[in-house]
């Protein structure tokens, strides 16, 4: 397989507690003079912050390649260094094809420009020519789905507008290598699988995509290899699966029992949130129980329960509404407990992440991860027979 990208010992720090001179628009030196100016005493110290350091790694051709870690481990300073917005303390890049990023939503974009006179404008930012946009406008804008709103200003736009028409320009580049850094969480879900499909078939065209998000679903479905930078350094990197599997389990023992650390947040309680067994046979049922207390009159809403499984997929959502003919439901005051049962025969053996939700006035505040369950092989068809799939249902047959 080619090489597409190749980074060889990338390093990259900045001074905590000012501001690069490299990189300093001339309103921010001007501030900073002047404070220069007005201020006394002894400037703070600029400690140093190595954002990167000795990173190397290899992408290939037609591979796409994910980049996951927690925030300020260093993933979005290395799209920028591989997009040449910023330049590395030590080591080098070298890249075998035309590149298009997606960093950050609307750059590029100018907003009192109309979306029509952006899609050429950053067209021709991104090195396309003019009638290569021509010959791509109708395209560009069907996929964005922005028709009714090509001759308004940007301004007026809202995020996902935004996200739509920066991606889509970006996407019919057609370049050799494609950057996208968590822009995707703006979009609505239809539009998240558009553009997921989208680069599916720019990886079919043999082109090459390193996506950052923190989304492990995402990451999962597109992703044929996985960088996971911890501190600014590469701490693994390997197939999809395992280094998901990895970093979803670092430093995370079973965690059977959740306790809020938070005070109340509002009239709705949580005392705490358990999965019982927290280790179980594949045909034994998983039941996650939910303490909670309501003080006083609440809208009406519901909770809910999201499953992932050690790759970062998403399997399935359950609410406290499901079977009721409305989304949401009434709640009644004091203490007490709603339990959701997971039914034997369901899931495959491995362990899994459980997800929930805590009502808030009239939005749900999300707890990722906050509590973890295995299901182990005793009584599994699925490792039995060595079948495939994420579950193992046991349906009746006649």
């Amino acid at each position: 397989m080619q090489t597409m990208i190749s980074a060889r010992g990338i390093s990259k720090k900045y001074r905590l507690g000012g501001t690069e001179l490299g990189y300093a628009v001339l309103r921010e030196r001007i501030v900073e003079v002047a404070r220069n100016l007005l201020r006394r005493e002894k400037k703070p110290d600029r400690h140093e912050f190595w954002a990167l350091d000795d990173v190397s790694f290899d992408v290939g051709e037609a591979e796409v390649v994910g980049l996951i870690g927690k925030n300020g481990a260093g993933k979005s300073t290395l799209l920028k260094i591989i997009s040449r917005i910023t330049e590395p303390e030590a080591g080098e890049v070298h890249l075998f094809g035309k590149v298009a990023s997606l960093l950050e939503v609307g750059i590029g974009f100018h907003p009192e420009l109309t979306g029509r006179e952006n899609i050429f404008l950053n067209g021709a930012i991104l090195g396309m020519s003019r009638a290569e946009i021509r010959r791509k406008f109708d395209a560009i804008v069907d996929f964005a789905e922005i028709t009714r709103f090509l001759d308004t200003p940007v301004k007026r736009y809202s995020s996902g507008m935004y996200v739509r028409l920066a991606f889509a320009v970006a996407a019919h580049l057609e370049p050799d290598i494609l950057l996208v850094d968590e822009v995707l969480a703006v979009g609505d879900a239809q539009f998240q699988q558009k553009c997921l499909g989208k680069m599916r078939d720019i990886r079919a065209q043999g082109r090459t995509v390193i996506v950052v998000s923190h989304n492990m679903s995402t990451v999962a479905s597109l992703c044929q290899r996985v960088i996971w930078l911890a501190d600014g350094k590469v701490k693994d990197t390997g197939p999809t699966h395992d280094v998901i599997g990895r970093y979803l389990s670092e430093g995370v023992e079973n965690d059977f029992v959740w306790t809020p650390r938070h005070g109340v947040l509002s009239a709705f309680e949580y005392h705490q949130v358990s999965v019982v067994p927290g280790d179980v046979a594949a045909d034994a049922p998983v039941d996650v129980i939910f303490d909670f207390e309501i003080h006083e009159p609440f809208p009406p809403g519901h909770l809910e329960l999201r499953v992932m499984n050690d790759a970062g997929e998403h399997l399935f959502t359950s609410s406290s509404a499901d079977g009721q003919p409305n989304p949401n439901h009434e709640w009644r005051l004091g203490r007490q407990t709603l339990t959701c049962r997971i039914p034997g025969n369901l899931l495959t053996p491995g362990r899994y992440f459980v997800t929930i939700t805590e009502p808030y006035g009239n939005y749900d505040i999300v707890r990722e991860n906050v509590l973890t369950f295995s299901v182990t092989e005793q009584n599994s068809v699925a490792a039995r027979d060595n079948r495939g799939g994420k579950i193992a249902p046991v349906f009746t047959w006649t």
